[in-house]
């Protein structure tokens, strides 16, 4: 395993996964358009629900290239990991549309799980990550956003803890 490698990932995730709960607290409905554009699925559903927003996932995407140019890993690997990351949510919300479970709801594992193992899966392309680093990794963020949340909210920078 690689400890520093495995810190910057977890830094990287946390900016991903990040920035666009700061980025609704800055700005509010500001630049906020709904990813789906409010479109349907066949389920009668919506696709992501209003909280997955354009806004969000842009920024996720171009903070977590900036962050990984700082780490030194470059933009490419932070831009990759933003938007694998931002995908990973966007599929757990899908799948908590099609459960019936209302946006911005918790679903232990789900909102935590895909937004962090499959980036860390996209991260082999670029860099030497081993499958210990991916479970270490993702078991940590796993554990730390569950924390983290927590204590966003009640600092009232999240609306909701988790």
């Amino acid at each position: 395993m690689r400890p520093v490698l495995v810190l910057e990932l977890l830094i990287l995730l946390t900016v991903a996964n990040g920035t666009p709960v700061v980025a609704k607290r800055l700005f509010g409905s500001a630049f906020a358009q709904p990813l789906d554009g409010g479109a349907l699925f066949a389920d009668g559903r919506p696709w992501f629900g209003p909280s997955k927003t354009i806004r969000g996932v842009v920024l996720a995407t171009l903070a977590t290239a900036a962050a990984a140019g700082v780490l030194g890993l470059g933009w490419k690997v932070g831009a990759l990991l933003g938007v694998v990351a931002m995908a990973g949510d966007l599929l757990a919300s899908f799948i908590k549309r099609r459960l019936g479970l209302a946006p911005s709801s918790q679903a232990v594992g789900l909102d935590q799980i895909p937004e962090s193992l499959l980036p860390m899966l996209a991260g082999r392309l670029f860099m030497p990550v081993t499958g210990l680093d991916i479970a270490v990794t993702t078991l940590l963020f796993f554990v730390g956003e569950v924390i983290l949340s927590r204590l966003l909210c009640k600092w009232h920078v999240r609306d909701r803890p988790y």
